[in-house]
């Protein structure tokens, strides 16, 4: 048996599964779902509880493997760390500890090589060579980088609206539906955060594509998604490989992204939603 763990921030996703010999075919035998994980943000003590939790759900081994990806795994210290608390609590299998990015190129390219794209709040991409990621351009977080996601097109959009640059129909939209958005806020949410400030920007990306129609969004939503294929994909080999696009937000824009792509001559290998289930086909042989 082995087990499979996708990590976001908010779950994670534990699958035991037993592999066929064939690549793609895999018999499941249970699945837990546990509070998710930022192994570089989250003190030790509570990704640790997590796993045991996990440990205490899912079936008794012995495991032949772990395979755990998760974000924020950044450093050869958590790594170790890690693979020590997977150890201890599923039987001293096999671990393996990779990236959310691993997950993704992995879920969207299978054995062979490709491009990957994680499209959601955030945003990340590489190049995958069938077994190991070959290139990446690094993201940049909300701040520096992050172009075409979800807090990257609230960052524009909100941008304008501090400026009064928003045209006066979809800000008089925009103040029905989020009454009490004046300077001091945006501030606050942005600056002095209490959250997420790249979820606060991203959790307006729902009003902003519903106007899509509108000019003055198509231009700033096609504008952050030519951004992000000027900026990151063209730096691989698009001439060479499709690009397997992994997130809920990039499913919700697949109508809008699929031209842009195509017009530029970039092959789509499919959307993604979770790589939970890609990662279970590519771990059953």
């Amino acid at each position: 048996m082995k087990i499979v763990c996708e990590s976001g921030a908010t779950k994670a996703d534990w699958r035991v599964i037993e592999g066929s010999g064939q690549a793609g075919e895999a018999k499941q035998l249970a699945r837990v779902l546990t509070g998710g994980m930022n192994v570089s943000t989250m003190e030790r003590s509570v990704v640790e509880a997590i796993i045991l939790e996990a440990a205490g759900k899912l079936p008794a081994g012995p495991y032949e493997s772990v395979h755990f990806y998760t974000a924020g795994v950044i450093t050869d210290d958590i790594r170790i760390w890690l693979e020590a608390a997977l150890k201890d609590s599923f039987g001293m299998p096999e671990v393996e500890v990779q990236t959310d990015l691993v997950a993704a190129a992995r879920a969207a390219c299978g054995h062979a090589p490709g491009i990957a794209i994680i499209l959601g709040t955030g945003s990340n991409s590489c190049q995958f060579d069938g077994k190991h990621m070959v290139r990446q351009i690094k993201s940049g977080g909300f701040i520096l980088g992050d172009e075409g996601s979800a807090s990257y097109i609230g960052k524009l959009f909100i941008s304008d609206y501090i400026k009064g640059l928003v045209p006066e129909e979809i800000e008089k939209e925009f103040d029905a539906q989020f009454p009490g958005m004046d300077y001091p806020t945006v501030v606050a949410n942005v600056y002095h955060p209490t959250g997420s400030p790249s979820g606060w920007l991203g959790s307006f990306c729902p009003f902003i594509i519903a106007h899509y129609s509108h000019p003055y969004i198509k231009a700033l939503v096609d504008g952050s998604l030519q951004a992000l294929i000027d900026r990151s994909l063209r730096q691989y080999d698009i001439d060479k490989y499709p690009v397997g696009i992994i997130g809920g937000f990039a499913l919700a824009i697949k109508d809008i992204l699929t031209p842009l792509l195509e017009k530029r001559g970039i092959r789509i290998r499919a959307f993604i939603p979770a790589p939970i289930e890609e990662l279970v086909k590519y771990h059953s042989c």
